[in-house]
């Protein structure tokens, strides 16, 4: 549902939209031709690290996009079945959850990467690295969902077994539909795996401590986190439109990076968030900017080649990137928009 913008509102847009012509915001518009359609369906949760998603609005209003609707979506089967139906056309998912969705035969389509980290692991006292979490109980909202699959390849790579080593807790099973975040602050699991806001708000209460943070430690910091995923057939028939959704996110990304305050006082203004500090901060600390310089294709490579040796997908690498990938956007928009 689009959000009414008050006077400010209008301002910041404006602001941020003359920012994006100094990025390039007008390149190559001439000859493309209109969307193919005009209404765009997007996933909307509380992460902040999907922050371009929505400083990103006026950009797609320029980019011909008359009607932009942000649809809850609860992560694990929901999301999966929402993508996968075209109930939503584009979202910003984990690239190894993206693995394990084509891998179900999910009719998804990658399209560009986003950012690298933005997870963090918390855990109890006395945990202090992944080799702890043996025998211990870890908070996950689904099996299948971005959390654990992210957690499953980071127990494996320091030797456990995530199939038997760890009790995995589902919230989505707790009769109290608690969150993750919520079972970790009632001391009902020993770690969680976080994404802004969730360590922010961990940090604030002083809740547990991080034993690693994929924004900055290796080889997680290396690849892309959060990728860029359309449904297939939206994407197969509306390729102008999907290459102007591509190009708004990519510019707002952008935008994040080089204005993180301005970004952040809109994500507030509109409603997205009520806490600035949180989000100013997740724009400050993600890479927004190094867009260009990772490679989206070597890290779904990387993450099926995890997921594989886990025995969490069947298909191969491969397979994945060939059946479930289509860069043809992402290459023209890295020649359009040099810095």
């Amino acid at each position: 549902m689009h959000i009414m913008q008050s006077r400010r509102d209008f301002l910041a847009g404006a602001s941020l939209t003359a920012a994006a012509g100094v990025l390039g915001a007008r390149e190559s518009l001439a000859g493309e031709g209109p969307p193919e359609v005009t209404t765009i369906r997007l996933r909307r949760d509380a992460g902040m690290c999907i922050a371009p998603w929505y400083v990103g609005e006026e950009l797609l209003r320029a980019e011909g996009f008359t009607d932009i609707r942000y649809v809850p979506v609860r992560a694990g089967l929901q999301h999966q079945q929402m993508i996968g139906s075209g109930d939503i056309d584009f979202t910003l998912l984990f690239a190894g959850t993206s693995v394990s969705y084509l891998d179900a035969g999910v009719p998804i389509t990658v399209v560009a990467g986003l950012h690298a980290g933005c997870f963090e692991l918390f855990a109890h006292e006395p945990i202090r690295t992944i080799s702890d979490l043996k025998g211990k109980k870890v908070g996950i909202e689904a099996l299948g969902a971005g959390k654990h699959t992210y957690l499953a390849i980071l127990a494996a790579h320091v030797g456990l077994d995530p199939h038997k080593d760890i009790e995995w807790v589902e919230s989505s099973a707790d009769p109290l539909k608690l969150f993750p975040l919520e079972l970790f602050l009632e001391r009902k699991v020993d770690a969680i795996l976080g994404f802004p806001p969730e360590p922010q708000e961990l940090r604030a209460r002083k809740v547990g401590r991080v034993i690693l943070n994929t924004t900055t430690e290796k080889p997680w910091s290396q690849y892309f986190c959060c990728v860029v995923v359309g449904n297939r057939e939206f994407v197969r028939d509306h390729p102008v439109a999907t290459k102007r959704v591509v190009r708004a996110l990519l510019k707002a990304n952008d935008i994040c990076a080089a204005e993180p305050e301005q970004a952040a006082q809109q994500l507030v203004d509109r409603g997205f968030t009520e806490r600035y500090d949180y989000v100013l901060e997740t724009l400050t600390d993600i890479p927004f900017a190094q867009w260009r310089e990772f490679d989206a294709a070597d890290a779904l490579r990387f993450f099926a080649l995890r997921l594989h040796e886990v025995g969490m997908i069947k298909s191969s690498p491969n397979a994945i990137l060939v059946e479930g990938t289509d860069w043809r956007f992402l290459n023209e928009l890295k020649r359009e928009l040099k810095a």
